[in-house]
């Protein structure tokens, strides 16, 4: 694994769209080319990614250092999609790293874990330039990456690598601040204003509309197909459940912001007051409210099960014979 992409199967999968800004369309398209790629097989999850760069620079060599701090690359993965143990892998240029598990996203209260480890992580790094070296222009950097299923599977349905067809939530992102040579380093810029560096830019694969990556019901969707390299694409299969889940979410936001402003979870869909309380009205929500507390939830669009989402947005389902049993968390 050198970071070359030059293999066959790499020349055969197309690129995602460029990268945009983390706030969407609210932001300037980000000033350099982002794009990802993606292969499976029976013993990793490959992920490629080339990123343009006039200027490579990375200084950060030991493991689990917060890499954020300087330009690098970001992976995030969440298997299930429940927003509930996800995870994260940082790297930059000089192949540096910082893997950690997310228990549950920070606005929840969620702390990472750190001593987590890929086990088996894998990738390859190739330079078109020189790095840490103001005297000249850079191209670009390509990064090959491989995961390991055994360590993946942990958090992922069934505790097995995916099937062909299924679907896993995952987000790319790429951190980029304003640097300047100064005495022959690269330094970053300092904000007159302030004293300190401008804030970073956050260019991403699907945006958050926030600045904050660990929103996991943002990410995107990425189908595993059962296809070769060489044998095109599928169609992506969209699941009418992601509609029931999108509607869930946006209860959950709407029970947060009333708790702010009531101390307490509003126990019916008219206290909430929707500004589009149509949207809501084909989904017959049920809330179970106690005052630092909710459950809400909405039956599958098959009517074999029940989606639920609770205060620290897991969102998760239960079959009606789990129902019937009282089994809901």
């Amino acid at each position: 694994m050198n970071g070359l992409l030059d293999e066959a199967d790499w020349q055969n999968v197309p690129w995602t769209d460029d990268f945009v800004d983390i706030e969407g369309s609210l932001k300037p398209r980000p000033v350099y080319r982002t794009r990802v790629k993606m292969l499976w097989d029976e013993e990793y999850f490959y992920i490629a990614a080339e990123l343009e760069e006039p200027h490579l620079w990375a200084t950060f060599t030991e493991r689990e250092t917060i890499i954020f701090h300087e330009n690098n690359f970001e992976v995030f993965i969440d298997p299930n999609g429940d927003t509930h143990n996800y995870y994260e892998l940082e790297i930059n240029a000089l192949g540096t790293i910082w893997d950690l598990l997310l228990p549950k996203p920070y606005r929840n209260g969620g702390a990472p874990i750190s001593a987590w480890d890929v086990a088996g992580f894998k990738y390859g790094i190739n330079l078109r330039g020189t790095l840490n070296d103001p005297s000249d222009r850079d191209t670009l950097w390509t990064l090959e990456m491989a995961f390991p299923w055994k360590i993946l599977k942990e958090a992922a349905p069934g505790k097995r690598k995916p099937h062909p067809g299924e679907q896993w939530r995952i987000n790319f992102s790429r951190v980029q601040w304003q640097i300047e040579a100064v005495d022959g380093q690269y330094k970053k810029v300092i904000k007159p204003e302030t004293g300190f560096p401008y804030p970073e830019y956050n260019w991403v694969w699907s945006p958050q509309g926030v600045i904050d990556m660990h929103r996991p019901e943002s990410w995107g969707y990425v189908q595993f197909s059962g296809l070769k390299a060489a044998e095109g694409g599928e169609p992506v299969v969209i699941n009418p459940d992601e509609y029931l889940k999108f509607v869930l979410r946006e209860l959950y936001y709407l029970q947060h912001r009333f708790f702010w402003a009531h101390q307490r979870y509003a126990k019916s869909l008219e206290e909430l007051e929707p500004e589009d309380p149509e949207f809501f009205a084909p989904c017959p929500v049920v809330f179970d409210v106690a005052r630092t507390r909710f459950r809400l939830s909405i039956p599958s669009a098959a009517g074999n099960a029940t989606w639920h989402i609770s205060e620290d947005s897991r969102i998760w389902k239960t079959s009606l014979k789990l129902e019937e049993r009282g089994m809901f968390y």
